[in-house]
């Protein structure tokens, strides 16, 4: 497994208790992501409202409910504003994912319509044919949404 890129960030925003895709597949499986980084934050930084987000590897049904159990999540994110600092902010990011398809961001229950940043940051790498395989087998091997 090589790197061949230093980071690709994709940001945007979100409406709550909805999934977005995250197209990554370029069409090969001996390119893959590693996702770094998951970032959330409140469009109205003095709304108030608990946000959440997390990062799953199949579309499945929308909710807020995070299973570290599961290889179909990757990331999971929340974050409290107004106190939207480092205490009020949580990221965890599984430093094992290895993602050869799309992601989905399934933004977590909260009300209805509103609207939250998000920022992922990955590394590309080249990898084999076989690795790229194994990750897509891995991704879907526990649980899913």
């Amino acid at each position: 497994m090589k790197k061949i890129g230093d980071l690709y960030t994709v940001k945007g925003k979100g409406l709550m208790n909805t999934i977005e895709r995250i197209m990554l597949f370029d069409g090969s499986f001996s390119t893959a992501y590693k996702l770094v980084k998951a970032e959330i934050a409140n469009t109205d930084p003095f709304a108030g409202e608990e946000i959440s987000f997390k990062v799953k590897l199949e579309e499945g049904i929308a909710g807020s409910a995070w299973d570290w159990a599961s290889n179909t999540q990757i990331a999971w994110a929340q974050a409290n504003t107004p106190t939207n600092s480092r205490f009020g902010y949580k990221e965890y990011v599984d430093p094992d994912n290895l993602i050869v398809e799309d992601v989905f961001i399934d933004f977590g229950s909260a009300t209805a319509g509103a609207e939250i940043n998000y920022m992922l940051t990955f590394q590309k790498y080249d990898i084999s044919d076989w690795q790229g395989a194994l990750a897509m087998v891995r991704n879907r091997s526990q649980g899913a949404d």
